[in-house]
């Protein structure tokens, strides 16, 4: 049988991490928390359960999960943030990998996000597919924070398999306002730091390409007002995104004068 830690990664998530490990307490053969000191109920919510639970300072989305991915002991890895769980359906598609002796070196699945309680099924949201278990001999977390994906070596074999990881992502309009807020911000300085640029027909153009993208193209309006709301809010982020990046180099540019 092929054993798996799991590695999740946590700040204040009192609310949702009991659902996260539960899901993969008939799964994972080990399951690690990295907790980036919460000043809530998590480090206790944590303690009920037989898992690892390390503090480790924020090192960054991307930079955390490889540090939690590392602190496991068994070859192959099923990376989880805390406001996801596995489904069902994900969850017999694993045991049945567990039980395979030939197995592929990652696995892609798809992702359902709820969104102020509905689960949206189409646009940019799902299927959202996404590499959640690997050997993590030939795969690392990397990306452009808050954007982390899976990096799989090039020869390295991938298998989509049945199932949703369920994100619970936003109770309200006032988290998707606040979590664009802030990731955007992140997002900006990020790029800035890899050089690149923003210019005022990236403010026009991009917001609408990411609208008609999520919307008509990838099917948005089949999720009927909340499809709607969503790639709006999407066409905002971006709009964000690069507005922040102009403001940036603006800073700069008036900083080496």
């Amino acid at each position: 049988m092929q054993k798996i830690s799991a590695a999740i990664i946590t700040f204040n998530e009192e609310k949702n991490i009991s659902r996260c490990i539960e899901s993969l307490l008939q799964i994972a053969d080990e399951i690690i928390v990295v907790d980036s000191l919460s000043t809530d109920n998590t480090k206790n919510i944590c303690s009920k359960y037989p898992i690892k639970f390390i503090e480790q300072p924020f090192l960054g989305y991307i930079e955390q999960k490889n540090f939690a991915v590392a602190l496991t002991y068994f070859d192959y890895v099923l990376s989880l943030d805390a406001d996801e769980a596995l489904d069902e359906t994900l969850q017999q598609s694993i045991l049945a990998i567990k039980q395979k002796k030939v197995v592929a070196d990652s696995y892609k699945m798809n992702r359902c996000t709820n969104f102020c309680g509905k689960w949206i099924k189409h646009g940019t949201w799902y299927p959202d597919k996404k590499i959640r278990l690997f050997n993590k001999h030939n795969a690392k977390w990397a990306g452009t924070n808050p954007h982390d994906f899976v990096e799989i070596d090039k020869q390295s074999s991938c298998i989509y398999i049945k199932g949703d990881i369920l994100h619970y992502s936003y109770n309200s309009l006032e988290e998707v306002i606040t979590q664009a807020n802030k990731f955007t911000t992140i997002q900006a300085n990020a790029m800035y730091k890899k050089g690149k640029r923003a210019s005022v027909i990236n403010l026009i153009v991009n917001p609408c390409v990411a609208f008609i993208s999520g919307y008509f193209i990838k099917l948005g309006f089949l999720d009927g007002k909340d499809g709607f709301i969503l790639a709006k809010t999407i066409a905002y982020q971006t709009l964000l995104k690069y507005a922040k990046l102009l403001h940036l180099q603006k800073a700069n540019k008036h900083n080496n004068i």
